[in-house]
């Protein structure tokens, strides 16, 4: 595999986790707690976590005007569960100072699959993957995206079909958490593509 470094936003949630799977695809990870160190990043993962609190801390770190612009230049990026939701056009249930970055068309509803006691794991089949395991905990629910969101992934899962792994460009989201698996086949996804 061609040397990468794959920076993990390390601000805050499952960080060692991704981290971990990273390495052990053979990938050069770095831990991105500074703006200097996302400079020298190839891909980035946001990780699952607290929307929120990720976002207050991109801003008091100084990194968030940094990360605007590397992607919008197309600086690739997985955003897991919270990282979803900073990467989504539209939170649907968030606070009022809430933002996010808008790199992907879909809107998104915090919790929308359940609060933590409603937290679930499945399986779910992706294209050209086949069946991976999803580990959801107060994921968010994509409730409407672009024709320029390709869907990797769909869940069944009360009020019917909704997409759980979306593409746009160099941007993929996910509502669950692979990180929290030992299966490393989402990661290899995103770090193939770089």
């Amino acid at each position: 595999m061609v040397a990468l470094r794959v920076g993990v936003l390390a601000l805050q949630g499952d960080v060692r986790e991704h981290v971990a799977m990273l390495s052990a695809i053979g990938v050069d990870v770095v831990a991105v707690r500074t703006a200097e160190q996302l400079e020298d990043v190839t891909g980035l993962v946001i990780p699952g976590g607290e929307s929120t609190t990720i976002a207050r801390l991109l801003e008091t770190s100084g990194i968030r005007p940094l990360l605007a612009t590397r992607l919008g230049e197309g600086l690739p990026v997985l955003g897991t569960c919270a990282g979803l939701i900073l990467l989504s056009r539209t939170i649907l249930d968030g606070r009022a100072d809430q933002w996010s970055f808008a790199t992907i068309d879909v809107d998104v509803r915090r919790n929308g699959f359940g609060r933590q006691i409603a937290s679930f794991e499945t399986m779910i089949e992706v294209d050209g993957l086949g069946s991976v395991p999803g580990v959801f905990i107060r994921a968010p629910k994509i409730e409407s995206w672009s024709e320029s969101v390709s869907v990797l992934a769909m869940h069944d899962h009360g009020s019917g079909s909704t997409p759980v792994l979306v593409r746009q460009g160099n941007a993929w989201g996910c509502s669950f958490h692979p990180e929290l698996t030992d299966n490393d086949q989402i990661h290899r996804l995103f770090v193939e593509s770089l």
